[in-house]
């Protein structure tokens, strides 16, 4: 039987990958949260894996939050670079086969076409930076390896754009989302039902890729979208490019997807069709 570990099992990614796996009992599946494995602490690192023999690791465990990683950029650092790097060498030593989730962040947002996974890299962000730096140390220590970047993640579960539009427009609030920022919205559900076949596959093609749905929006355009598919239209909605974070964000930063559907066999639904399916499904019924 295939042994896989999922660490980072209570965010987002995590608990659709709990979803995706249900419908393949082939596979004996090991999924920690924080206070099974701590990423950041190379000892947890070690004892799970000295408990356990994996055939792959899918590390979804992250610090993500992009604006308090700029005044925390050590506990950002601690996990998306320095624990990647533990994690990889157990993965090394063990035979595990690694696939570690990155993102559209690692780019600055100057182009002005979708980014290809050859695209020169240059982060604006701390937390873009700490992500570049844990695809780096995979680069260096595995053999095998799939990095995945991906881009504007959400589901049905935990905090994100999705339930933040939708809590806010429940609560009668008005809402103003900015247009500065182009990139591709992606369903969680879609990126870990993408993990699953490619091991599914057993592909040895192993590398960097991109993955996200397919199309462009601005964050406007995507709270748009949500209200829409939701049946709140009536809520107040506004646009405005006087968007002020802490953090730079990539003004552009839609990722190109064609390796990913030519070597892995991949297929990407339209962000919207994959939005308005979520809804329907799942958010309509919570």
């Amino acid at each position: 039987m295939i042994k896989i570990l999922v660490t980072g099992a209570n965010g987002q990614l995590g608990q659709c990958l709990k979803d995706a796996f249900l419908a393949y009992p082939e596979f004996e599946m090991v999924f920690a949260t924080r206070n099974d494995l701590d990423i950041a602490s190379k000892s947890s690192i070690d004892k799970i894996f000295s408990q356990h023999t994996f055939d792959y690791c899918i590390n979804t465990a992250a610090y993500t939050n992009v604006e308090k990683a700029e005044s925390e950029s050590d506990a950002a650092f601690a996990i998306n670079a320095y624990g990647v790097k533990d994690l990889s060498e157990a993965c090394k030593k063990s035979n595990t086969t690694l696939f570690h989730i990155s993102t559209d962040y690692v780019f600055d947002g100057e182009s002005s076409i979708p980014y290809k996974e050859t695209d020169k890299t240059n982060p604006i962000n701390v937390y873009g930076a700490s992500k570049l730096e844990g695809e780096v140390f995979i680069q260096e220590i595995c053999d095998k390896y799939f990095i995945i970047r991906t881009s504007w993640l959400y589901s049905q579960y935990g905090h994100n754009f999705l339930n933040s539009v939708l809590n806010w427009a429940k609560e009668g609030r008005s809402l103003s989302i900015t247009t500065e920022q182009t990139g591709t919205p992606t369903n969680a559900n879609d990126l870990a039902n993408c993990l699953v076949q490619i091991i599914k596959s057993n592909s040895k093609d192993y590398g960097l890729y991109h993955f996200s749905n397919e199309g462009e929006a601005t964050w406007y355009d995507f709270a748009k979208k949500i209200l829409e598919y939701s049946n709140l239209e009536k809520t107040t909605l506004a646009k405005t490019n006087h968007y002020r974070t802490f953090a730079r964000r990539p003004k552009y930063s839609i990722l190109d997807n064609t390796k990913t559907n030519k070597n892995l066999a991949i297929k990407n639904r339209d962000w919207t069709r994959s939005l308005q399916s979520l809804i329907k499904n799942t958010v309509s019924n919570l």
